[in-house]
């Protein structure tokens, strides 16, 4: 992979896991750092759910593939922002 590549992912890790984030209800207290990494994720694993299904190279925007790319990242959003778990008072 090339410094291009690299750069690329990043890129379209942070957005693809600021959509996710907006996806998800309510706030979530995860780092930028770790919105990125869920998103380079979702966006590996959305690609190859399209690769799987065929829907990858359609003409145009490839919709379906953007749709289990952000799908996928608020998954991911959801399960990183519950492992922080909540934290019980007691009276």
């Amino acid at each position: 992979m090339t410094a291009t590549g690299i750069i690329t992912a990043i890129i379209i890790g942070a957005i693809i896991g600021a959509l996710g984030r907006l996806v998800v209800r309510g706030k979530q207290n995860i780092s930028i750092l770790v919105t990125i990494i869920v998103g380079i994720v979702a966006a590996l694993l959305g690609t190859w759910i399209a690769n799987l299904l065929n829907v990858n190279d359609t003409n145009g925007f490839d919709w379906l593939e953007l749709i289990f790319q952000v799908v996928l990242a608020a998954i991911g959003v959801s399960i990183v922002a519950g492992m922080g778990g909540r934290k019980q008072t007691t009276p």
